[in-house]
């Protein structure tokens, strides 16, 4: 796990060994234990890494790491857990390999499979490759997107890294807000690939690499699609619980090859009871385990569970207990650790977590981030699927008249808690996809009054609905024969789980230095349960069903059956305490970006007010408020570089 930054010079030009530190040490936070710049002979490209040792601890795994002629270099972040099989097959064809890591495996292998290399990793992973001798620049983002890359092209220089900051760092980079983009963030509460709020900032999508040919632009492509899984048939039930658990604990096996400490974060639901239980089995003794709750609001806390697997394991146990006085001191953190900013409230929840980690001298920890969303673990879900198959599977096909009667008829009655009633009469209306993703913040409905008209008229119609049929599209083309679940779950693959929650395990945990791995998104798991049938994941109106009999006898069954809580803050009753709210709500108020006319204030303060009569849930667009209002007071309105 390291920070990675680069540039080269598309048209020629001498990259400057200076500049390459500015922008890698922008990244001290993602490595610090060492860090390192190679430039190119015709001194066009550079490469450098802020090192996080975590397998091969040596000096000669760091990277820029190069072959044994020097022609070809990399710069790599991540881990690949199949390295060691990839490593015996380089061996046998002739390969000389003087490390044990894993980043030499990555170099070789593209001098043996060229780009295809990709498609041999297991791992979470992003990289840059620079090959001299055919001068041809290669990166690529693992396959579920775990690890971010970002890259921008300004004035014939090709910038990237790790996170944003490192390509703002550039003396000669412009910093500039895309304004249309602020639309996007509203909605999905995250910026969806290629997108972000930076000017000419992209983010490669995951399971995509990008090739920059000498001469050529940049050619991004797609180098897997879960969707592909080639030969695959309808199992039994007890063949998919056989396969899942299988699978599971040799990825957990696999996720723990380390040579620093290693602990696991643990709520008490499934996913993490899990993973803590399976870690211990593989290592022979108990895992350390990191729990974390609130002082004042315990109906929030998982304590009595986690406990549970820990006295169960004889785990080492870490808690930690925070208040709205951490949140309120995590604010002046939150630009600078969410460069591409992420309306999660459990940001902080995961940051302070990290901090205790690190604190404890654990570098790694597993998470259990993606089995909600590969076995539907979400009552939202259940919801839609039922909406769904219930009505709007034959309503869709009504002619446009029809479909608008409804909405003409129910709309002007609903508001408030109905919100989401309303906002579903409006996509049958429109005849549009009914589930846009768990985690929408405004819809177009209340965007009309949230943005002013000005910036409205700025704006593409439909640019949201766009982006998301865009994903909808592609499963119908590439596996025509899906069942709702499995077109909803593509959706959530795409954008939710990759830029909101990966992005806020990814950010908040390198801010304190910890590598997380989350293997539940084992691309090979990702796999097969895209294609488990709705009516397995979903037996008997359970959710995760299949899962958690997967799980049976290695968690306990209280474990199992007990009632999804999910991993969350009281920022509900936090936005109700006017002790709370008023620093939090100053974000808003205060912000410059007022000036910029994108925002209805009024609109804002009758939600605010809404919220704290009890009349109105609007904890999460209100975060979504104050997390985009702290993002842009960062980075536009301070001394941020």
């Amino acid at each position: 796990m390291c920070g990675i930054s680069g540039l080269y010079k598309l048209k020629g030009g001498e990259i400057l060994d200076s500049e390459l530190s500015h922008m890698r040490d922008a990244l001290k936070h993602r490595g610090p234990d060492g860090a390192a710049n190679f430039i190119s002979k015709n001194k066009n490209v550079g490469l450098s890494q802020r090192r996080l040792a975590i397998i091969d601890l040596s000096p000669e795994a760091a990277c820029p790491m190069t072959n044994e002629d020097g022609t070809v270099w990399i710069t790599f972040n991540g881990e690949i857990y199949n390295f060691q099989e990839l490593r015996e097959d380089l061996l046998k064809k002739g390969h000389t390999l003087k490390t044990h890591g894993d980043t030499e495996t990555i170099l070789h292998g593209y001098e043996e499979y060229g780009t295809d290399v990709v498609k041999r990793l297991n791992g979470m992973f992003a990289f840059v490759i620079w090959d001299e001798k055919r001068e041809v620049l290669f990166a690529a983002r693992d396959h579920i997107g775990i690890k971010p890359f970002y890259y921008a092209v300004q004035d014939d220089t090709f910038y990237f890294g790790s996170e944003p900051k490192a390509i703002l760092a550039h003396p000669s980079f412009r910093k500039e807000l895309a304004k249309e983009n602020v639309s996007y963030y509203l909605t999905f509460a995250c910026m969806p690939a290629p997108l972000t709020l930076f000017r000419d900032i992209k983010k490669l999508p995951a399971a995509h690499f990008l090739l920059i040919e000498k001469g050529a632009d940049v050619n991004v492509r797609e180098y897997w699609n879960p969707l592909m899984r080639e030969g695959e048939s309808e199992k039994s039930e007890e063949e998919y619980i056989h396969e899942i658990r299988s699978l599971l604990t040799d990825s957990i096996r696999k996720q723990m090859v380390s040579d620093v400490p290693f602990g696991c974060f643990l709520s008490g639901g499934i996913d993490s009871s899990t993973n803590a239980t399976l870690m211990s089995r593989a290592i022979g003794k108990p895992v350390e385990t990191f729990s974390v709750g609130s002082d004042e609001h315990p109906h929030y806390n998982e304590f009595e569970y986690s406990r549970k697997i820990v006295e169960l394991l004889g785990a080492k146990s870490h808690e930690l207990i925070v208040s709205e006085k951490d949140l309120l001191a995590f604010l002046p953190d939150y630009g600078f650790s969410a460069d591409d900013p992420n309306g999660d409230q459990i940001c902080f929840l995961v940051y302070y977590l990290s901090k205790l980690i690190r604190k404890s001298c654990v570098i790694v920890a597993q998470v259990g981030e993606g089995a909600d969303e590969l076995f539907a673990g979400y009552p939202a879900y259940l919801l839609s699927v039922r909406l769904h198959n219930a009505g709007w599977r034959f309503l869709r096909y009504l002619p446009r008249f029809l479909r608008k009667i409804p909405h003409w008829m129910l709309s002007p009655l609903l508001s408030g808690k109905y919100e989401f009633q309303k906002e579903y009469f409006r996509r049958l209306a429109d005849g549009e996809e009914p589930f846009w993703g768990n985690a929408i913040a405004f819809t177009p409905s209340q965007k009309r009054q949230l943005l002013t008209p000005e910036y409205r008229a700025t704006l593409t119609p439909g640019h949201e609905y766009a982006t998301i049929k865009s994903y909808y599209d592609e499963v119908d083309r590439v596996h025509p024969g899906a069942d709702f679940l499995e077109r909803l779950t593509y959706l959530e693959l795409k954008i939710r789980l990759p830029e909101l929650l990966l992005a806020r395990v990814d950010k908040m945990g390198m801010a304190h230095s910890i590598e997380a791995r989350v293997p539940f998104l084992d691309k090979r798991l990702v796999e097969l349960a895209l294609h488990i049938p709705e009516k397995l994941k979903l037996k008997k109106r359970i959710t995760k069903y299949i899962l958690k009999k997967a799980v049976q006898g290695i968690i306990p069954d209280e474990i199992i059956s007990r009632k999804k809580q999910g991993f969350g803050a009281p920022m509900t009753e936090w936005l109700k305490n006017p002790k709370t709210a008023e620093p939090l709500l100053a974000a808003i108020k205060n912000s410059k970006l007022r000036e910029l006319g994108i925002l209805d204030y009024d609109y804002i303060d009758r939600i605010i007010s809404l919220h704290q009569s009890g009349a109105v849930n609007h904890n999460f667009r209100i975060w979504n408020l104050i997390s985009l209002s702290l993002w842009y007071d960062y980075w536009f309105s301070s001394n941020a570089s």
